[in-house]
């Protein structure tokens, strides 16, 4: 089998990247969580023959026919001890599909299975498809929630879409079933919706994000929370708004759920992201909050501000200032994996454990949302901290 010689030039820089160790970025800290020095996956982490034709033939230059131009924006779980991200890969048409890749570490080493997900196609109007988000349910079923994009055929405007919450279920990440999508009565268009891991009260129920356009959530007020009786067709009648928008803080234009909540001993913690207006554009960073055991719709803790921002080069991409996240997985020793895109061009990790990520929740001091309150607070903090140092 006769090959180019670019190929192996290639080649090598693949495995160069997908055999990387990673290593924690010693320059950063906050107590909270570990950032790492490299990216998880990058576009350079997508295969060789996802990419290339391999026949010299039919491709005597070795040119790229099918390039890929981000990786982003990944659902995670942990399955036959295997650390799995479904993500985002957007290739250069603009078109987005989800690919499985795995890590026996968690931070490194991740390597995409054969082939990308195949979705039963079972919506003909449906463009694009992206940001799934992956929850281990107890009734057995992994299910993938999606953004489901169609284009608005009552706008003349070509860039004018619609928004539906996509559900599919699957046993091993391979087969997937396709359900209908999810409806809810009193919103237009839902994105970055997540299925609560347990039943409530009896019910299947999600997280929203009611939005009255593609782009705009207009009257949604931010995140919502609502119960369904069946997930094969799945309804939701009433949204409760749980995480509110705030004028003058991080979640003024938007706010969306992230990854399916971790349960702790204190409460169910939510790594949600938050979006606000500048000149420069949309800045979109993580923020978390905590709901209660009994009553996943009852926030019981709102630390105050951002947990996440995109930092250094990660600020620099296909969409500058971005930090999102739509995938976490917590460890049986209590370690957790928080995967974040940034900047819609690659995916990186932190890391933390469930005493640290509860404590930063529960003992952070709320937003008390004007700026004089906001002194006063941090003067507190520096009276008590004197003190202990005995000035």
């Amino acid at each position: 089998m006769d090959l180019h010689p670019d190929y192996y030039k290639e080649l090598e820089k693949y495995k160069l990247v997908t055999t990387k160790k990673n290593m924690v970025n010693d320059r950063f800290y906050n107590g909270i969580y570990e950032r790492y020095i490299n990216p998880v996956l990058t576009r350079h982490s997508i295969p060789l023959f996802w990419r290339y034709d391999l026949n010299p033939v039919t491709n005597p230059f070795f040119e790229e026919r099918l390039g890929v131009n981000t990786t982003m924006n990944a659902g995670a779980i942990k399955l036959n001890g295997k650390y799995c991200l479904v993500v985002r890969v957007e290739g250069n048409d603009r078109k987005s599909f989800f690919a499985v890749a795995e890590s026996d570490t968690g931070i490194d080493r991740f390597v995409f299975r054969d082939y990308p997900v195949i979705l039963p196609d079972t919506c003909p109007e449906e463009t694009n498809v992206y940001d799934m988000r992956l929850t281990q349910h107890e009734d057995g079923w992994i299910y993938g929630v999606f953004c489901s994009e169609s284009k608005d055929t009552s706008s003349n405007d070509l860039s004018a879409a619609v928004a539906a919450a996509g559900i599919v279920r699957t046993k091993d990440l391979e087969h997937w079933e396709r359900l209908d999508n999810l409806k809810t009565l009193n919103s237009p268009q839902q994105r970055n919706v997540v299925l609560h891991p347990e039943f409530v009260n009896g019910k299947y129920a999600f997280y929203t994000r009611p939005m009255d356009d593609f782009i705009e959530t207009g009257s949604g007020g931010g995140i919502g929370f609502g119960l369904c009786d069946e997930i094969e067709h799945a309804v939701i009648d009433e949204e409760k708004i749980i995480s509110r928008r705030r004028y003058h803080t991080i979640t003024e234009s938007k706010n969306g759920a992230g990854a399916p909540p971790i349960k702790t001993d204190k409460g169910w913690i939510h790594i949600a992201h938050g979006v606000r207006n500048t000149a420069a554009g949309l800045r979109y960073v993580l923020y978390a909050f905590a709901t209660a055991l009994d009553d996943p719709a009852r926030v019981i803790a709102e630390p105050s501000g951002l947990f996440l921002a995109p930092h250094g080069g990660e600020r620099v991409g296909d969409v500058s200032n971005v930090t999102f996240s739509n995938g976490a997985i917590m460890d049986d020793d209590g370690k957790i994996f928080i995967y974040y895109a940034a900047s819609d061009t690659r995916l990186h990790v932190v890391t933390t454990d469930v005493e640290r990520l509860t404590d930063y929740v529960f003992n952070t001091p709320e937003d008390p949302l004007r700026s004089a309150d906001c002194v006063k607070q941090r003067c507190e903090l520096i009276k008590k901290n004197l003190e202990y140092l005995g000035r």
